[in-house]
Formats: C-alpha cells, structure tokens, sequence
C-alpha cells in the first residue's frame, strides 16, 4: 500500500534538479529523509541490502505523481558494508542520473547493548563494521563523480552516542564519522564539496521490520538495554526521544542550498544533548 508523503516541514521545490542518494532508506530515518527529498522535488536513489527499499521508492515515485511535486525515486540493493557495494549504489545513481548532487549516509546503528567487557572480538568488529564502514567506503565511492561536477553535498548520519552507556563500539564508530566528516570537509571544501553531519539522539520509530540484530532476551539483556533507554532521556534537556520527522528535517536542511555556508560541522540533534 503507497500514500502521499505524511510528514512535517515540506519546502515543495527546495530539491528540484537534485539527485540524492539515500542509504539504510528502507526504513527509519533514512526513509523518512527519501521521501522528505521526493516530495521537495529532488530525484532520489535509496540504497538498502533490505528489497524492502523498493517498496518504499514504488510509494515515492507515486506519491510524486500524484502531488505533481516533480520529484521521482529508484532503488537499488547494496550491501554498504563493502566498498563494492557502495560504488555499485553510486554507479547505478550514475547510471539512471548521471550526476550525484547530494549523498545522505544513513546506515548505520547499535546492534548489541552491554557493558563493553561483556563484548567480544566478534561483536566489537560487526558494530563497527555495521556504523563506521559503509560512511567511509559511500564516502570513498562518490567523491570521483562529485569531484568532476566541482560541486556536491555529503551529509553524514552520525549519533550523539559518542558518549553513551553500554554501547562502546557503536561509540568508537560514530566518532569515526565524526572524525571523517570534519578532515573530508577540510580536504574537499576547497574543491566545491561540502561535508557536514547530523549527532541523532534516542529517537522514536515505528518497529523495524528488518532488524539490525537479536532481540534482547534475558532478565540482563534487557537490563542492559533499559540503561540506555534510561541514560538517553535524562541526556535530553527536553526528557524524551525525537521523531522521525524531527531527525530528518536537519537532514534535508543541510544536504539543501540553503545549508551552503555550512561544512565540517556536527549538529547534534537530541534535545539538547551535545554527545
């Protein structure tokens, strides 16, 4: 079943003659950032290992139609967690487009909630793997295209669970993105590129029809997730999570023009939680 985009904020034509890649846009917040981009006119490319995503470009691509917004959106399958899979995404943006305007890094996510000595090798290279690497390698793959243009806009979902309880690796990940999106703005800007990013606190969502890994299921398991539920709210100067809506207007703002003083910078986005 399709509908018209439902959310808040819509500046119709903001994106019009954009291409916008979109990844982890089968779902959560990089979905809602899609469809933001569809209905303000921008061509967007969701990316997602999940063939959920071409469910969700099908309900844009006719949501757009039907409002006369003069945006439009094709999907592709791409495990990001690969360098291969991420220039299959930008080639395949290439391909139907032949420019890259925008590109939004949305994969990404904590996998495992416990004390970081209750991790092992193998799950601390997962959460990173899983948080860290698909940034670096879409990164990696768009900047040949958007150098040619002399102009483009990276913007990087990264979380402000840099300083956050019973997540460590997930943590060291998105410093990472941190640390990618302030030296690549610093080495592009110069070159018609920008590089910014969004620090995303506790945020509702509807629940995740493809999950990012096991449910907790003992008494401790679910203690040790209830940690973080709890440490994020009090975090917050506002006591609650976000909304969709409220991540993926930041988003949208600055991949937009009307972001283009802006580079380098992290914005945090957690009622009032600096991360």
């Amino acid at each position: 079943m399709t509908r018209p985009y439902a959310g808040q904020f819509v500046t119709p034509g903001r994106y019009a003659g954009k291409v916008a890649v979109v990844t982890g846009s089968a779902q959560g917040i990089g979905q809602k950032v899609a469809e933001r981009i569809g209905a303000e006119g921008g061509a967007v490319v969701l990316v997602d290992r999940a063939d959920l995503v071409h469910e969700v470009a099908q309900g844009i691509q006719e949501a757009a139609q039907r409002s006369g917004s003069g945006g439009s959106a094709t999907s592709v399958n791409a495990d990001l967690e690969t360098f291969a899979g991420a220039q299959l995404a930008v080639d395949a943006a290439l391909a139907a487009h032949g420019r890259v305007d925008v590109l939004v890094n949305n994969v990404g996510g904590t996998i495992w909630a416990r004390p970081y000595e209750e991790y092992d090798e193998d799950k601390i290279e997962k959460e990173i793997r899983r948080s860290l690497f698909p940034t670096l390698w879409a990164c990696r793959a768009v900047l040949p295209a958007m150098l040619q243009q002399g102009s483009g806009t990276i913007v990087n979902v990264s979380s402000v669970a840099t300083r956050g309880m019973h997540r460590v690796p997930y943590a060291a990940a998105k410093g990472g993105v941190n640390a990618l999106t302030q030296s690549l703005a610093m080495e592009v800007g110069g070159r018609g590129i920008r590089v910014v990013a969004t620090a995303p606190g506790g945020t509702e969502a509807p629940p995740r029809k493809v999950k990012r890994g096991p449910e907790a299921e003992s008494s401790t398991e679910k203690a040790w997730y209830q940690v973080i539920v709890d440490q994020t709210v009090e975090s917050s100067f506002l006591k609650r999570y976000g909304t969709l809506d409220e991540q993926a207007a930041p988003i949208v703002f600055l991949g937009s023009d009307e972001a283009s003083f802006l580079t380098g910078s992290i914005l945090p986005v957690a009622g009032g939680d600096l991360g």
